[in-house]
C-alpha cells in the first residue's frame, strides 16, 4: 500500500523552475571523453537570502587530447571565474544549461583539473524530492532548515558537472559547507572537520567511495546527532547516526533501532553495508525522503505500521535499501532504472517476507500485479534521459518481475545469485550496469537463457499469454503462446496446487474441477479459453 502511495506521488502533475531539465541521455562528444575522478563542492550559505556562493573543483581524465571541456549548470546559476590547471579559462554559459570551458591551448590526454567559482539563487524544489531544487523551510522553533534533492533534474540544478549516471567521481567528493554558526550540516561521507569564525561555522565532509552526482547534497538544521555503533553481518564496527531536529530528539531511538532492523533483512539478502568504511546516517528532512548516499533523507514523520507483530517504517527501509540499489549498484543509463527502484522494492517485500511471513509477502506481491499500469515498458532503451526513463513500473512491475525470476529458477538458485549481483565487482561501486548483465548473471547462475523472460516483462508492455483448452471431461491442455522457452507453471486442480513445466507445446493436467492457472499469481498474465 505505501509503495503504491510512493508512486502514486510521481504522477501528480508537477512544475518548477526546473520543469525543463533532466539528466542522463547521450553524451555530448566533448563529454564522453571526460571521466570525473572527484570532485569537491565548497559552497557558503545563507539561509536569509536563499543565496548559495563558492566554487567546485573537479578533478577529471581526459580519454584524448581537446581544448574544450564541457559542464552542465542550470543557466540561472552564475559563473564568475574558470580555471583549467590553475590558469584562467575563457568560458560561456548558456540558456541550454551548458558552461562550455575554452582552456589556454589543446589540453593532452590525462589528468585536468578545473575549478569554477560560482553563486546565486538555487531554484526552488516546488514538490521535492521529485521535483529538484532546495528547500529553505523553518523548523517547529523558527530556525533554518535546509534541504536539496536533484536526482531526476540532475545535480546541474546547483552545481557544476557531468550529469549522467555512467561518470561517478572513482575517488570519491567533498563537501565544504558553511552556515550560520549555531545550525548543523549533514554530508555525504565523514566529518573531517568543523571550523566556526565569528558567526559562521564551516563543515567538511569527504567519501572515498565513488558517489553519484545526485548524492552529493546536504542538509541543514538545528540538528541533534543520536549515535550508536552497529555490528553488520562480517562483524564490521559502523557508526550509525540520526541528524534529528531538537524538537523530536525523543523519538531518535526508536528510529535508530527501525535502522537496525532493516540493517538486518537487507544485509541477509543483499551482503554487507556497503559504505561499512564510513558510516549508516539519515537526515530528517522536510521533504519525505530519498537515497542519498550515507545520509538518507527521512521526512515520514515517524510514521510507523505492523508487520506481522513488529514495529516498520517503509519509506526508512525503501530509501535505505537504496544503498544497495542505486547507490552500490547503479544503472548505466537511466533507461535501466529498474535495477535501481525494482530490486529495491523487491527488498521491500523481503521485510514483509521476513516480519510477517511468505504468505503476507504472497499477498504484498498479487497487489503489486494488480497495480500495474503496463503503459510503458519497463526498460525503455539506451540513452535515455530522465525524464523518459521515469515512470511508476519501474518500481512495481520491476519488484515483481524479480517476484517472477525467483519463481522460475527456484529460491536455492534465485537468492545466492541476487546477493552476487549486489556484492561481486563486476557489478558495483565503480562498475555500473544494464540489464543485459543482470539477465546473463541469472541466465549463467539457472543453466538456461532467461533471455525470452527478460524480454517479455522488461522490454514490452505484453503480458504471458496462455492457453486453457478443455480436452476431455477431466483433461486439460495448457500452452504457452507468446514466449520461446519453457515455465513452471502451478494449476490448482480437484488435487491441491500443482507445479508443472509447459512450453507452447502444452501439457496435459487431470482435474474432475475445472483448473485455475497461477493462483497465487507469480506472473502477469492473459488466460485465453478455448
Amino acid at each position: 500500500m505505501h509503495t503504491r502511495f510512493l508512486i502514486g506521488l510521481l504522477f501528480i502533475s508537477l512544475f518548477s523552475f526546473a520543469q525543463n531539465l533532466k539528466s542522463g541521455g547521450r553524451l555530448k562528444p566533448e563529454q564522453a571523453i571526460m571521466d570525473i575522478r572527484h570532485i569537491t563542492i565548497a559552497l557558503d550559505v545563507d539561509p536569509e537570502k536563499k543565496t548559495i556562493d563558492g566554487y567546485t573543483e573537479t578533478d577529471l581524465v581526459l580519454a584524448e587530447p581537446s581544448g574544450v571541456l564541457l559542464f552542465d549548470l542550470w543557466h540561472e546559476m552564475k559563473v564568475s571565474k574558470i580555471w583549467v590547471n590553475g590558469k584562467a579559462a575563457s568560458f560561456t554559459h548558456t540558456p541550454d544549461d551548458l558552461v562550455r570551458i575554452q582552456a589556454a591551448g589543446i589540453l593532452p590526454a590525462g589528468k585536468v583539473k578545473v575549478k569554477i567559482a560560482y553563486g546565486g539563487t538555487p531554484g526552488i524544489a516546488v514538490r521535492p524530492p521529485w521535483t529538484g531544487g532546495f528547500q529553505w523551510e523553518k523548523d517547529a522553533k523558527g530556525n533554518p532548515w535546509i534541504a536539496v534533492s536533484c536526482q531526476s533534474e540532475g545535480a546541474k540544478v546547483y552545481f557544476p558537472c557531468k550529469d549522467h549516471p555512467s561518470d561517478e567521481p572513482n575517488e570519491g567528493a567533498e563537501m565544504i559547507i558553511t552556515v550560520p554558526k549555531g545550525l548543523v550540516v549533514a554530508a555525504p561521507g565523514l566529518l573531517q572537520k568543523q571550523n566556526t569564525k565569528k558567526n559562521k561555522t564551516t563543515w567538511h565532509y569527504k567519501t572515498n567511495y565513488t558517489i553519484s552526482n545526485y548524492c552529493l547534497v546536504f542538509n541543514v538544521g538545528n540538528y541533534k546527532v543520536a549515535k550508536r555503533v552497529y555490528t553488520s553481518v562480517t562483524g564490521k564496527k559502523i557508526p550509525m547516526e540520526y541528524y534529528v531536529l531538537e524538537e523530536n530528539l525523543g523519538k531518535a531511538e526508536k528510529l535508530l533501532d527501525l535502522f537496525e532492523q532493516s540493517s538486518r533483512i537487507l544485509e541477509k539478502y543483499f551482503g554487507e553495508y556497503p559504505w561499512a568504511n564510513e558510516r549508516i546516517a539519515a537526515s530528517e528532512t522536510p521533504h519525505l525522503g530519498m537515497e542519498h548516499q550515507t545520509n538518507i533523507a527521512y521526512g515520514n514523520k515517524y510514521r510507523y505500521e505492523k508487520l506481522g507483530s513488529y514495529d516498520f517504517d517503509w519509506l526508512l527501509h525503501h530509501e535505505y535499501g537504496h544503498e544497495w540499489w542505486a547507490n552500490k549498484v547503479t544503472n548505466r543509463d537511466w533507461g535501466h532504472m529498474w535495477i535501481q527502484e525494482g530490486i529495491c522494492v523487491f527488498g521491500d517485500a523481503m521485510a514483509t517476507r521476513e516480519l510477517a511471513g511468505e504468505e503476507a509477502y504472497l499477498q504484498r506481491m498479487q497487489q503489486t500485479a494488480l497495480n500495474t499500469q503496463n503503459k510503458f515498458p519497463v526498460v525503455r532503451g539506451d540513452e535515455v534521459d530522465s525524464d523518459s526513463a521515469y515512470h511508476g513500473d519501474i518500481y512495481g512491475k520491476g519488484a515483481f518481475f524479480m517476484h517472477t525470476l525467483r519463481f522460475v529458477i527456484g529460491d536455492e538458485v534465485f537468492f545466492p545469485t541476487v546477493k552476487r549481483l549486489s556484492t561481486e565487482p563486476k557489478y558495483v561501486y565503480d562498475n555500473t550496469v544494464v540489464t543485459a548483465d543482470v539477465e546473463q548473471l541469472f541466465s549463467s547462475a539457472s543453466g538456461k537463457s532467461l533471455q525470452p523472460l527478460f524480454k517479455l516483462f522488461l522490454y514490452t508492455t505484453d503480458k504471458l499469454e496462455i492457453s486453457v483448452r478443455q480436452t476431455g471431461l477431466d483433461k486439460y491442455m495448457i500452452r504457452l503462446l507468446n514466449i520461446d522457452m519453457p515455465l513452471p507453471l502451478e494449476i490448482k486442480t480437484d488435487e491441491g496446487i500443482k507445479k508443472i513445466m509447459v512450453d507452447k507445446k502444452g501439457a496435459s493436467v487431470s482435474s474432475k474441477t475445472f483448473v485455475q492457472v497461477d493462483p497465487r499469481v507469480f506472473y502477469l498474465k492473459k488466460l485465453i479459453y478455448e
